[in-house]
């Protein structure tokens, strides 16, 4: 085995292990022995992530990129009913990702927001791209731009992951807050391109 290869190997054996215990524990929880006690030598945990932040930026990486791979791949369109099928899909067959995800989103650690705000852009952009193909396809209103509607739309996702952060979700089981922000993400893009009020001659 050439010692390239061996050192992908060893460097995904600890992102696996790392993975688990990030999205079991939480960044706040999670213990590099904890990862360590996946087989790993801290030399050698060390040797390939100079900390546990370093380390956890990795995962995230890894899990945003995951999914952006996946919607890309199912072909999504402007077919919003599908993008959420997939984003539900994907968070079932990938518990701790799912987790792992949804910290980074909507409590990431203070520390590392900005880094975690640069890793999400492909993911963001993809989102963007699915609500500009929806708008393509619905005539705007009079004295609304295509522009209004973008920045609208990224106004109103980042005030809805933010209203995660709030006590009325802490006491919620993991389970429940991302079946919350789901179900809301989706009643949310749908207020979003087709209002709440039926219009009424007055």
């Amino acid at each position: 085995m050439k010692q390239e290869e061996k050192t992908e190997r060893t460097r995904q054996k600890i992102l696996s292990a790392a993975m688990e215990e990030f999205g079991t524990n939480g960044y706040a929880g999670a213990s590099l022995n904890a990862v360590c006690g996946a087989g790993i030598s801290k030399g050698l945990l060390y040797h390939n992530f100079e900390s546990k932040d370093a380390l956890y930026l990795a995962c995230t990486a890894q899990c945003f990129d995951a999914l952006t791979q996946t919607l890309r791949a199912a072909e999504i369109g402007g077919d919003l009913q599908k993008y959420m099928e997939v984003r539900l899909r994907f968070f079932r067959e990938h518990e701790r990702q799912a987790h792992l995800f949804f910290e980074a989103i909507l409590q990431p650690p203070e520390a590392l927001r900005d880094k975690i705000a640069i890793q999400r852009r492909a993911l963001d952009q993809l989102n963007l791209q699915l609500y500009e193909t929806i708008l393509d396809s619905l005539p705007l209103r009079d004295g609304i731009t295509r522009e209004d509607a973008v920045a609208y739309f990224s106004l109103m996702q980042n005030s809805f992951n933010t209203s995660f952060c709030s006590t009325a979700y802490s006491e919620l089981s993991f389970t429940a807050r991302m079946a919350a922000h789901e179900k809301g993400l989706k009643k949310l893009l749908d207020c979003i391109l087709y209002g709440i009020a039926e219009r009424r001659s007055l």
